[in-house]
C-alpha cells in the first residue's frame, strides 16, 4: 500500500479523482484517499478508447473487496489511452495511485475546466472534513 500523499502538481476533484495536466491532455486517476477508503481493488472497468467523457459524469468503475465505485471525471475530453496495466492488475492503484496506477489519458475538450478543480491544499482540507 502506498503512503498517504497528495502531490502538489496535480489538480483534484471533490469526488476523489485527480488530474495531471500536460498541454492539451490530462492523465486521470483516483486519489490516495479514494483507494484507501475502497480497500484492495480487484476490478477496473475502463471506458473505451476514443470515448468522450464529461466533467462530473461517470466514466468507468472500480471494484474492491468492499464495494463497486463509479469513477467521476474531473474534466471533459476524449479518451486517448486506457492504462492496460491497471485493467490486468487493479491493485496497481493501491500501490501507486499517482504513478503506475493512473487510469486514463484524455485529450481535453474544455481546458478552462481545470480552473474549477482543487489544488492539493484545498483537497486535503476536504478530505480532513470527511
Amino acid at each position: 500500500m502506498a503512503a498517504e500523499s497528495y502531490p502538489e502538481e496535480l489538480r483534484y476533484h471533490s469526488e476523489h479523482d485527480w488530474a495531471r495536466i500536460e498541454d492539451d491532455q490530462a492523465t486521470l486517476g483516483i486519489t490516495w484517499y479514494a483507494q484507501d477508503s475502497l480497500g484492495e481493488l480487484v476490478h477496473y472497468e475502463p471506458p473505451q478508447e476514443d470515448a468522450r467523457i464529461e466533467k462530473d459524469r461517470t466514466y468507468g468503475e472500480v471494484e474492491s473487496v468492499k464495494a463497486v465505485s463509479d469513477l467521476i471525471s474531473p474534466l471533459s475530453g476524449r479518451v486517448v489511452e486506457v492504462n492496460q496495466k491497471v485493467v490486468g492488475a487493479p491493485e496497481t492503484v493501491n500501490d501507486d495511485p499517482y504513478g503506475e496506477g493512473w487510469l486514463v489519458r484524455i485529450e481535453l475538450t474544455d481546458p478552462g475546466e481545470v480552473d474549477d478543480l482543487l489544488d492539493a491544499d484545498a483537497y486535503q482540507k476536504l478530505v480532513a472534513e470527511q
